[in-house]
């Protein structure tokens, strides 16, 4: 295989339509989507799922709850991102072991770091984070106090801001999948067209689950790209200050 750089699969990589019949290797789109996993993210938190779809029976259902449309329905594989904000607890638990873990490695320790990093992730993210009956109601307050701070740390920490953060996160390691996916020769198509209550239902997620993008893959057809790629000139959103 052809070693590309990363601007040249930057460059090759488009939101291909229509795929060709042409199999691709399971084995090297679940590496890609390791790769998705080493995404910079919120806190570390790592608040995500991937679900690679090759089944056929599940592949048709996803099909059909992305319409039909033709970046799902020639696809031959799917992967899903998926937000899994509800998996705050465990997620947090994981990063506080590994952290414990990554001190007793340190041979120079640094008490006042330590406790500082444990602070962030015992009191900081449980705040953020925990989501109780009167959480909506008294996210106005929340941002009042958390706006209040000096600390590096979430100044929108509503409802709403927190959905972002998670999105925003999953986002990130997308991208990092399908720049992956172009390094090694093949293509994908974003899709935000689909039917999350139904694609849920077949993955068998809870409501607290949320669909971040459906990504249909394969290997380009000659019509698969419909047409010139279109960028506004650098200068119109480039700003040096």
């Amino acid at each position: 295989m052809k070693k590309v750089s990363v601007t040249e699969a930057i460059r090759y990589r488009r939101s291909v339509r229509v795929q060709s019949e042409t199999p691709i290797d399971s084995s090297l789109v679940k590496g890609c989507i390791a790769n998705a996993t080493l995404a910079p993210n919120s806190s570390n938190m790592q608040l995500w799922e991937f679900y690679h779809i090759t089944g056929e029976e599940t592949k048709k259902a996803i099909k059909a709850a992305c319409f039909n449309q033709p970046a799902a329905r020639t696809a031959q594989q799917l992967v899903i991102p998926v937000v899994r904000m509800d998996l705050w607890k465990q997620r947090l638990q994981a990063l506080k072991e590994d952290l414990i873990t990554g001190f007793e490695k340190t041979k120079k320790r640094d008490p006042e770091k330590e406790a500082k990093a444990m602070a962030y992730l015992d009191d900081e993210m449980p705040e953020i984070y925990q989501k109780k009956s009167w959480w909506k109601t008294f996210s106005l307050q929340r941002k009042v106090r958390q706006q209040g701070k000096t600390k590096a740390v979430y100044r929108e920490v509503g409802a709403c801001d927190l959905r972002i953060i998670g999105q925003r996160s999953t986002a990130l390691a997308a991208q990092n999948f399908m720049i992956s996916m172009a390094e090694v020769g093949y293509d994908t198509c974003p899709m935000e067209g689909y039917d999350s209550v139904r694609i849920k239902a077949i993955l068998g997620l809870p409501d607290t689950a949320e669909i971040n993008m459906v990504i249909g893959c394969g290997i380009r057809a000659e019509n698969g790209i419909y047409g010139d790629q279109f960028r506004l000139p650098l200068e119109a959103v480039y700003f040096e200050k």
